[in-house]
C-alpha cells in the first residue's frame, strides 16, 4: 500500500525523532487521514529492523481495526494480548494489546522489561491514565509513538508531560484543501439553549445535567432538523442513552427513519449495517460512536452533547469528514448554547489554532444563524477581522514606540508584519518550551533586531530564531528594515524581499532621509 505524501512525511518524521534520541514522540492526524495506516507502516519498518512491537489500545474494536489494517497494509500477522489470548510463545513480531489486560500484575509480570522494543499507543490522549503508565513503565527502554486526532491545548499540555516531542501534525484545513477530507459547512441554528445549571466533572460537562438541560428542547431541535436534514445521512450525539432513545422516537414522529445504538444494544452490528445501507437516515447514540466506527457516507453531524474538550468534539465531527461518492460537504449543525461560566467547543475550534480568531469566527457564525457557512471561508473572514483589529491596536502601539524611539522591533510588530499567525497564536506544549527564554536566546534575538523583553518562554524564542534564520535564507526583510520602513508608514514590510527594502532605504537615504515625494508609503508596493 503506497502512502499519501503527508503519511510518508509523518513516517519519516517519526523515525527522525527516534534517530535523534527522542524516545517518546507524538503523531497528530485528523480523523479520516489514515493514522492506522501510518503506524502500521511504522510497525513494519520496526519489525524489519528486528523489533518486537506492541500496539496498545483501550477498546477491542480499535485492536481489531489495527490488526486488520496491519494485515492489509503490510501483510504482517498480529498476535493478541487480550482476555484469554496471549502473544507469549507466538512467532508474530507485532502484538495488539488491550491496556486493561496488559496492566494486570500477573499478566505484565510475564514479560521481561526488554520484550518490546517499540510501543505504539492508539488514541494516545488516553495514555496519561494510570493503566497506560503502568504498562509503559514496565518497558522503560522501548521507543514510544503516540497517535491521536487533533488534541486540544489542555490535552497537549498533559501529553507534553510524557511525550518529548511532536514528530508530525497534519491539520484538518490542510486535509480538506488537499482533497483528502470532505469540506465542512457549519450551520448555527437560532435555538438558544440554557446550560447555566450544568455542572462540570473531570474537566467536562456532567452528562446527567446535560440531559436534564437538553430535554425541554428536543422537539424544537427535531423541528429544526426537519428543515435541513431530511435528505441527509445524519449522526446525532447525545449525553445519555435514555435521551438518545427519546430523541430517536421524536425524530420518527417527525417523519425521519431514525435508529439508536448504545453499548447494551444486542443488535448493534445489524443497526449500523442497516444505517450504512440507507435503511435509516438518522443514527442517535450516546457517545458510543466517537472512536473506531467509520461510515464515509455520513454527511450531517448534530452535536447535542456540548463539550469543553476539543479532542472529543473533533472525534464527533470526524464521523462525517471522510470522502464518499456524491458527497459534496459535511453539514455540521451548531447551537446557541448559553453558558455563563464555561467555554465550550464550536465549529471554529476544529480549524482555528488562534483563540482570538476562534472567538471571532464563532461570533460571525452566530450572527449568520440559519445560513450554512463554509468553515474555511468563515476562518478567512475571522482572520481578516482579527488582523484588522490587531493592526488598529498595533498602530496605537507603534505610535507609542515611535515616541519612545525604540531601536528594536517588538515581536508583535514583527509577527504582524510577516503575517505569521502561527507565531501570534503560539502556545507552548512541552516542558522545555514553557521555560523562560534563555540569556543566549535573548542576546541572539536582540542582535537580529527583535526586542526580547516581551517573549516569556523558550519555545516562542526558538520559533522566532528559526523563522529569522529561514527568512535570511529566503532573502526576506530583516527586523531592522521592517522597523525603519514601517516607522515611515510603509505596510507589511515583512512580506518584502530584502533587496527591495534595501533599494528603497537607499533612495530615502539619498533624499536626505526623507521619503521621496513621488512615493505614498501606505500605497507603496515593491517591485518583484
Amino acid at each position: 500500500m503506497e502512502l499519501r505524501p503527508y503519511q510518508q512525511e509523518a513516517k519519516d518524521s517519526i523515525f527522525g525523532e527516534w534517530e535523534k534520541g527522542v524516545s517518546k514522540t507524538l503523531l497528530v492526524l485528523p480523523t479520516g487521514c489514515g493514522k492506522t495506516i501510518v503506524f502500521a507502516k511504522v510497525a513494519e519498518d520496526c519489525v524489519r529492523h528486528g523489533d518486537r512491537v506492541l500496539i496498545l489500545a483501550h477498546r477491542g474494536e480499535l485492536l481489531e481495526q489495527a490488526a486488520d489494517k496491519i494485515a492489509t497494509a503490510t501483510g504482517l500477522g498480529c498476535a493478541t494480548e487480550k482476555a484469554e489470548s496471549s502473544c507469549l510463545g507466538s512467532w508474530f513480531r507485532v502484538v495488539v494489546g488491550s491496556v486493561q489486560t496488559m496492566m494486570r500484575e500477573k499478566r505484565l509480570g510475564q514479560f521481561p522489561a526488554d520484550y518490546f522494543q517499540t510501543i505504539i499507543i492508539d488514541e494516545a490522549h488516553h495514555c496519561i491514565s494510570d493503566s497506560y503508565q503502568k504498562v509503559l513503565q514496565h518497558f522503560p527502554d522501548a521507543k514510544v509513538l503516540g497517535v491521536t486526532a487533533t488534541p486540544d491545548r489542555g490535552d497537549m499540555r498533559n501529553l507534553g508531560e510524557f511525550f518529548e516531542s511532536l514528530a508530525y501534525e497534519y491539520t484538518l484545513p490542510k486535509a480538506i484543501k488537499s482533497g483528502y477530507l470532505s469540506p465542512i459547512k457549519a450551520l448555527t441554528l437560532p435555538l438558544k439553549m440554557d446550560l447555566t445549571g450544568v455542572g462540570v466533572q473531570a474537566g467536562d460537562f456532567k452528562s446527567g445535567d446535560l440531559a436534564t438541560a437538553l430535554d425541554p428542547y428536543l422537539y424544537q431541535i427535531a423541528d429544526e432538523m426537519a428543515k435541513y436534514c431530511h435528505d441527509r445521512k445524519t449522526v446525532v450525539f447525545l449525553p445519555l442513552v435514555k435521551t438518545s432513545q427519546k430523541f430517536r422516537d421524536i425524530l420518527n414522529s417527525k417523519g425521519f427513519y431514525a435508529a439508536e445504538v448504545n453499548g447494551e444494544s444486542p443488535d448493534r452490528a445489524e443497526v449500523l449495517s442497516d444505517f450504512d445501507a440507507g435503511r435509516y437516515n438518522v443514527l442517535c447514540n450516546s457517545m458510543l460512536l466517537t472512536e473506531g466506527w467509520d461510515c464515509p457516507s455520513v454527511d450531517c453531524i448534530v452535536v447535542l452533547r456540548p463539550t469543553k474538550v476539543r479532542s472529543l468534539y473533533s472525534q464527533m465531527v470526524g464521523r462525517g469528514t471522510r470522502l464518499s461518492p456524491g458527497k459534496e460537504h459535511l453539514l455540521l449543525l451548531d447551537f446557541l448554547w448559553h453558558t455563563e461560566r464555561h467555554e465550550l467547543c464550536h465549529p471554529a475550534d476544529l480549524i482555528c489554532m488562534d483563540q482570538e480568531v476562534s472567538r471571532k469566527m464563532t461570533e460571525n457564525l452566530e450572527e449568520a444563524a440559519g445560513m450554512a457557512v463554509d468553515l474555511e471561508a468563515a476562518e478567512n473572514k475571522a482572520c481578516e477581522d482579527v488582523v484588522a483589529q490587531r493592526e488598529e491596536a498595533l498602530a496605537k502601539q507603534l505610535a507609542e514606540m515611535r515616541r519612545r524611539k525604540k531601536k528594536l522591533v517588538d515581536p508583535l510588530q514583527f509577527e504582524m508584519s510577516i503575517q505569521a499567525e502561527d507565531l501570534a497564536g503560539y502556545v507552548p506544549a512541552f516542558g522545555w518550551e514553557m521555560a523562560p527564554a534563555s540569556d543566549k536566546q535573548k542576546s541572539a534575538l536582540e542582535k537580529l533586531g527583535i526586542l526580547p523583553d516581551e517573549i516569556d518562554n523558550a519555545g516562542k524564542a526558538a520559533k522566532l530564531l528559526d523563522r529569522l534564520d529561514k527568512r535570511r535564507m529566503e532573502g526576506l526583510t530583516t527586523p531592522k528594515q521592517i522597523r525603519f520602513l514601517e516607522g515611515r508608514g510603509f505596510q507589511h514590510v515583512g512580506t518584502w524581499k530584502l533587496e527591495a527594502a534595501k533599494n528603497l532605504i537607499d533612495r530615502i537615504a539619498g533624499n536626505g532621509w526623507r521619503v521621496p515625494a513621488s512615493i505614498v508609503p501606505q500605497e507603496y508596493i515593491p517591485e518583484g
